[in-house]
């Protein structure tokens, strides 16, 4: 295996299981307010940038690990947005 793709891997893993305990407690206790809605919006928005580029480089790892974490992101923002907007007017 060449450096690069351990590396790889190393990050792949790293930006996974860092996005999977906020989005586990974001689903668990629905509790958003300590949660910035522009960080969430642009880390996905960069996730799913990066997913398509692995798609057109042929890269499935990199496709595989920014899929999940834009999925993860997604999650986060759609229970912020939700919190922020429809809560409130309740």
């Amino acid at each position: 295996m060449h450096p690069s793709d351990i590396i790889g891997s190393i990050a792949a893993i790293a930006m996974v299981f860092g996005y999977l305990p906020q989005t586990v407690r974001t689903i668990r206790t629905r509790s958003t307010d300590d949660i910035a809605t522009g960080t969430f919006l642009m880390m996905g928005f960069g996730s799913a940038c990066f997913a398509v580029q692995g798609i057109l480089t042929g890269n499935i790892p990199l496709f595989v690990t920014n899929l999940l974490t834009t999925i993860m992101s997604s999650i986060v923002f759609g229970i912020k947005i939700y919190n922020d907007y429809f809560k409130k007017r309740r």
